[in-house]
């Protein structure tokens, strides 16, 4: 029989030396020396790991950031994975999403909670990362490997199949999705982990579940995966030729318009994009995750665009004939639902960093980081401007509008506030570098309009899962990421009540942010929307069952400034525009956690868009309130188009 081994080596190579640790262990001393670099600056990962502990990682992931805090403590260090615990499991995510975003998502956090209910709660969390394409990774406990003892507390049990636990809910949510059945695949799984968190195009959740016996098993572990690694964050750059037929179609163009999202700003591009600007006289709306890609005054800033757009933006995208997209993946609210670029002639060029996005709407597809592009495109556009008669439409439409804003913020000293007097206020009396934070009910829109962004990080609107909840525990991750700013949460109380529980993490770890609490005794936003379907705000105010066994009795008496302060928060209640700006200097001298309560009209309004949303309506009813809104709907229908032309 002729031998298959393999030939011994003349040389027996030294053995690499290993540690022996738990699971759990070996994955905080990984993650603790994991960096990323772009453009030279070098930068650690992960900043820290939220946490909630339960049955399924308190003796695993639990006991090894113990470990590590009380080492580090020991030799006077910080710890490799500092941890903080939250209060809710949904929220802990969000305040790491919120953090990644504000770091340009050049640094994340982990966050583990325990098997069943507590991993669940993080699916919400996990949709809204990877919506956003922003970086978290996820670390749910899981059942047991061995299942010896199955059922165990909370595990779901399926007929047709042993494999599947209720953690198997977050592969469609995740960017990446393992499980670490055994020690051995520890290491693919976090460096697959790795690869997606720090790529821009895939980033989002990662999701790795490690079962509750597994985190506790011990294992030699080869010392060199405890490391420090450094993860290059790329800036893909433009094909010339793919440059140069861009060019082309923008040189053509007579009313040419950039419309700028996100990848702008996680680029670091907005210098490029004024020097753009300024160079050839392109006028910039800006999606909610772009707002503050130019400065609100900027001579080119139109302002946002869309559904919750200006006037100004929604004017020049009707007559758009070349459309630029940098860094946007055109929402239904971007592109007022297929509605917003009407002329017949119009064509798209399209800069993104992801081919996903590049190709929507049809046109030249540029796949490149947004920086490099915009410097390419202003290159190859030489002496291209558009001409003073543009020039001095785009200007009118700006300074009609910014008028308009003005309106909307004049106040009547003694008089009770509206939403866009508290808007204008919050935003007068705050810093040019403070940031807003929002995300749900009809501030968002009122905000994208509104506010007058004077930082390219001081506009920070999750506006892509438009969360209830967000707002709260986003704002604790945006300070935490740069304690220099102060933080507007604006918040209404719908999403107030669906998630506080961040304030008392914001008391326990001595972080500071200002609440402003809007109580409207309802839901505005779908109110108002309702309202605008023929509904009649059905099931939108917080009321008594009148007589009759319908919600539109008197107001509900919640105290929701009560609520705030047993929470731990410093409370101020107001109702006058000099009330809030006394509250503001008090909240912004403050060192602690501020919540500014005051009561607003839901039923006043902040200034028409102009613009549309695809939300169908019943096509048959027997309320004149709905048939009136269906004739509405259908108008809107005929002007929507999906844009796929040849380029």
């Amino acid at each position: 029989m002729v031998s298959t081994a393999p030939k011994r080596a003349e040389k027996t190579p030294d053995r690499e030396p290993t540690v022996r640790l738990t699971v759990a262990q070996a994955c905080i001393r990984f993650l603790g020396k994991q960096y990323v670099e772009r453009d030279g600056e070098r930068t650690k990962f992960f900043a820290g790991c939220f946490g909630i502990f339960g049955h399924g990682n308190v003796a695993g992931l639990g006991q090894a950031l113990l470990e590590d805090e009380v080492t580090a403590l020991d030799a006077g260090t910080e710890p490799l994975l500092p941890y903080v615990l939250g209060r809710n499991e949904q929220a802990m995510v969000h305040s790491a999403v919120a953090y990644a975003r504000q770091k340009d998502r050049l640094q994340a956090w982990a966050v583990t909670a325990s098997v069943g209910p507590g991993a669940t709660n993080m699916l919400t969390g996990a949709a809204l990362a990877t919506i956003n394409r922003l970086p978290v990774l996820l670390l749910p406990a899981d059942t047991f490997a061995t299942r010896v003892s199955s059922p165990v507390l909370q595990e779901l049990e399926l007929p047709s199949s042993g494999d599947v636990t209720v953690n198997d809910a977050f592969k469609p949510l995740s960017r990446y999705f393992d499980r670490v059945w055994r020690p051995e695949q520890l290491p693919a799984a976090l460096l697959g982990a790795m690869r997606v968190l720090t790529d821009p195009v895939e980033t989002g959740a990662a999701t790795v579940a490690i079962p509750q016996d597994v985190q506790a098993e011990a294992h030699d572990w080869p010392e060199s995966l405890f490391a420090e690694r450094t993860w290059h964050v790329a800036r893909p750059l433009p094909e010339r030729s793919v440059i140069a037929r861009a060019a082309d179609a923008i040189r053509s163009a007579r009313t040419p318009l950039i419309v700028a999202g996100g990848g702008v700003v996680y680029s670091g591009a907005t210098d490029a994009l004024a020097a753009l600007c300024e160079q050839t006289g392109i006028p910039v709306a800006t999606s909610q995750a772009g707002k503050g890609a130019l400065r609100y005054d900027h001579p080119q800033c139109m302002g946002a665009i869309g559904s919750t757009g200006t006037t100004a933006a929604n004017a020049l995208a009707t007559d758009a004939d070349v459309v630029i997209g940098i860094g946007t993946r055109y929402s239904d609210f971007t592109s007022a639902s297929r509605t917003a670029f009407t002329n017949p002639d119009v064509r798209f060029v399209n800069v993104n960093v992801a081919s996903l996005d590049s190709v929507k709407q049809g046109g030249i597809s540029v796949v490149a980081d947004a920086r490099e592009a915009i410097d390419a495109l202003r290159e190859a556009l030489g002496d291209y401007s558009v001409d003073a008669d543009y020039r001095d439409r785009t200007a009118a439409l700006a300074a009609e509008w910014d008028d308009t804003v003005s309106a909307a913020y004049a106040v009547d000293d003694g008089v009770a506030l509206n939403q866009n007097q508290v808007i204008g206020l919050a935003n007068t009396l705050s810093d040019p570098r403070d940031v807003v934070v929002c995300a749900a009910g009809s501030m968002p829109g009122d905000l994208h309009k509104l506010w007058r962004t004077r930082d390219p990080k001081g506009y920070h609107v999750e506006y892509g899962y438009s969360c209830m909840g967000y707002e709260i525990a986003g704002g604790l991750g945006v300070r935490m990421a740069d304690d220099s700013r102060d933080v507007f949460v604006m918040v209404g109380d719908g999403s107030y009540l669906m998630m506080a529980t961040e304030l008392v993490t914001a008391v326990q770890e001595g972080i500071k942010v200002i609440v402003v609490l809007v109580q409207n005794h309802g839901f505005a936003s779908i109110g108002g929307l309702s309202e605008s379907l023929g509904s009649q705000r059905f099931g939108t105010a917080y009321r008594y069952r009148s007589d009759d066994g319908r919600l539109d009795g008197d107001k509900l008496p919640v105290d929701l400034a009560a609520n705030a302060a047993s929470l731990g928060a410093e409370v101020i209640k107001v109702a006058t525009a000099a009330e809030f700006g006394d509250a503001v200097k008090v909240a912004k001298a403050n060192d602690r956690t501020t919540v500014i309560h005051v009561e607003t009209d839901p039923l006043i309004f902040a200034p028409d868009s102009e613009s549309w949303w695809d939300v169908p309506v019943s096509e048959v009813s027997q309320l004149e309130s709905t048939r009136t809104a269906y004739q509405r709907y259908a108008d809107w229908k005929t002007i929507q188009r999906p844009h796929i032309r040849p380029s």
